[in-house]
Parts: structure tokens; sequence; C-alpha cells
């Protein structure tokens, strides 16, 4: 799926303007981002959209240089089921 970028954050409109899918994170220092939120409209639950908005802001900090601090209870439980994916792009705490 394809994703808009707009400030510090992904998203995808349908062709009446309604969110779908959207994923923010916020800087925290000078090399690190908090990714705080992610949101999946119900008709797209179950397809991997909250996953590919993740990867999205991972792929957009790897090119930055910038490690990701997951605050949304999302992100948090996705980089805990998947260690191994994230390990290089998760904050030390």
């Amino acid at each position: 799926m394809d994703f808009e970028k707009e400030g510090n954050r992904f998203y995808k409109k349908d062709e009446d303007g309604k969110l779908l899918a959207e994923v923010t994170y916020i800087p925290d220092g000078e090399d690190k981002v908090q990714l705080n939120h992610t949101f999946v409209d119900s008709s797209l639950r179950g397809q991997g959209v909250a996953e590919q908005l993740v990867d999205r802001v991972v792929a957009e900090m790897e090119k930055e240089n910038k490690k990701i601090i997951p605050t949304c209870s999302y992100a948090v439980a996705l980089f805990k089921r998947k260690p191994d994916k994230y390990k290089d792009i998760i904050a030390e705490h």
C-alpha cells in the first residue's frame, strides 16, 4: 500500500478524504524519534496495514540514521513480537 507523507506522519485516505490509516512520530533528541501513534480503520484491519505503516517509518529513520522508541501500544507489541526484524532500529533505553 502506498502512503502519503506529511510532516512527521504517513497516512492513507480514501477517495472521499476519509482517513484510513496513519502513523505518527515525534523527534526525541537529535538521533531518535518516538513512534507515538498508529491508526488503521476497521475496514483495513487484519491486512497488515499497521505493520506496513511502521515499516515505512523504519525505512525513513534508517535513511536519517535515527533510532525509534516505540511508545504507542501497537508499535511496542510489534517490536516485541518481531525482535529480529526491528533489533537494528530500536533505540536502547
